[in-house]
């Protein structure tokens, strides 16, 4: 069916072609692994992950097409079991028909699906019924099923360039679908686009009903604002993007760089991440990657999360902020991170080891007959309040080395003066 003025512009301006398709050319270009699958004559089970509005359904129609086979859509998020007996349903018909067609079934936001829906596709994709494709913004190592992963080719496709969204204003251009956009205007909607041809072709579609009603003949970057009024850059908030974006802001921190931390933590207050998930993540940062060597690192964190708390937005941001260029530029140690993994991983492995007799609490007269307690050195009693030679670990557990090995930087410096100390003053106990 021709295209007509009530289809949505993105249906309008989806392409009918390879050659059409804006973008994606390290999938789609000459040579490359998509065309090459495209030109085969056979089509293969896939997952097409990548940001939203990068072209995932588009590719699969035009696979549809490209193989004259039935195009079956299910939505991971609407759909179910009965959606996936239909479809079977429907291929069935459709291969032993007349026309012996073959049938592609594409399930959008696949991740959505559970693991007993997935699997109910596994049959079907072994015997050839139909080609599965499925579309997902998530990592497929997560949330696709092995099984499922296996008998699928994994493509990624790449949010859209600067310059392919600008291709895509002036096709809406060519069909006259919007007025003319002045350069700064056009350059504002690619910034505010993100990557995401969805996203513009609907902002587009947005500008173009509000300009009809003022009946303009242009858009212009004063009157774009304004339509669009405090609109942000958004990103979804469950998706790949949010934990990159998380993931570098740690980074960051750890790395001591104020700048970036600062950068990728305003990034994420922009694209609608909660504050008050932040300041958990701040927490999370000051206890594992500055840890003893900055005592006061995990305070102040918890202090700007209460400051948010009090104030709220925007005000109470500025404390977060605060937060993270303290934590950028604070001393770093995961030494006792790294202790608390080692003493759990070697828990585990190891068997149940008896408290020691003098560690164990007495507080009856059979206890105390059991030798409960007995020889137990009270350290405060000691000189320098410590007890040179005294065990605490269980019988027969001796680490080859210690679990908690303080850095040289910050306080932990200090700290490993004392525990030498300490130590050496254990050894000429035991002499």
């Amino acid at each position: 069916m021709a295209p007509t003025s009530h289809q949505p512009l993105a249906e309008r301006l989806r392409p009918k072609t390879l050659g059409e398709v804006i973008g994606q050319q390290h999938l789609l270009g000459p040579g490359m692994p998509l065309r090459i699958a495209f030109e085969s004559g056979q089509p293969h089970s896939c997952i097409l992950w990548g940001p939203p509005g990068t072209g995932k359904t588009t590719i699969a129609r035009l696979m549809a097409d490209a193989f004259d086979a039935q195009f079956l859509s299910i939505s991971a998020v609407l759909g179910g079991v009965k959606d996936i007996r239909d479809a079977v349903e429907r291929a069935t018909a459709a291969r032993d028909g007349l026309e012996q067609r073959r049938t592609i079934v594409f399930v959008d936001e696949v991740h959505r699906f559970n693991k007993s829906q997935q699997d109910a596709f596994l049959p079907h994709v072994e015997s050839g019924l139909f080609t599965f494709i499925g579309a997902t913004t998530e990592n497929p190592s997560f949330e696709v099923n092995s099984a499922l992963l296996s008998r699928a080719a994994v493509y990624v496709l790449k949010s859209l360039t600067e310059e392919d969204l600008r291709q895509i204003v002036v096709r809406a251009q060519d069909i006259h679908a919007v007025p003319a956009i002045e350069p700064k205007a056009v350059e504002r909607l690619v910034a505010y686009a993100d990557g995401d041809a969805r996203r513009l072709l609907n902002t587009l579609e947005t500008l173009s009903v509000a300009a009809a009603a003022e009946k303009r003949d242009d858009i212009g970057d004063d009157w774009l604002l304004r339509v669009l009024g405090e609109r942000m850059r958004r990103y979804d908030k469950g998706g790949e993007q949010f934990y990159d974006t998380i993931s570098a802001l740690h980074k960051s921190v750890r790395g001591s760089d104020p700048d970036a931390a600062l950068y990728w933590f305003v990034r994420m207050l922009d694209g609608g991440a909660d504050p008050r998930y932040m300041a958990r993540r701040l927490v999370r940062m000051a206890s594992e990657d500055i840890g003893l060597a900055d005592p006061r690192a995990l305070r102040l964190a918890l202090d700007a999360a209460e400051v948010y708390e009090r104030l709220g937005s925007p005000e109470g941001e500025l404390a977060l902020a605060e937060c993270v260029v303290y934590l950028a530029i604070a001393p770093k140690s995961n030494a006792v991170y790294q202790a608390y993994n080692e003493v759990r991983a070697f828990i585990q492995q190891d068997g149940t080891r008896p408290v020691p007799l003098h560690l164990r609490n007495a507080p009856t007269r059979l206890m105390k007959q059991l030798d409960y307690g007995k020889g137990y050195r009270y350290a405060h009693d000691e000189e320098g309040g410590f007890a040179a030679g005294e065990r605490y670990l269980p019988e027969g557990m001796e680490p080859r080395e210690p679990f908690y090995r303080p850095v040289e930087r910050g306080l932990e410096i200090r700290i490993s003066e004392k525990l030498r100390d300490l130590r050496k003053r254990n050894e000429d106990a035991s002499r």
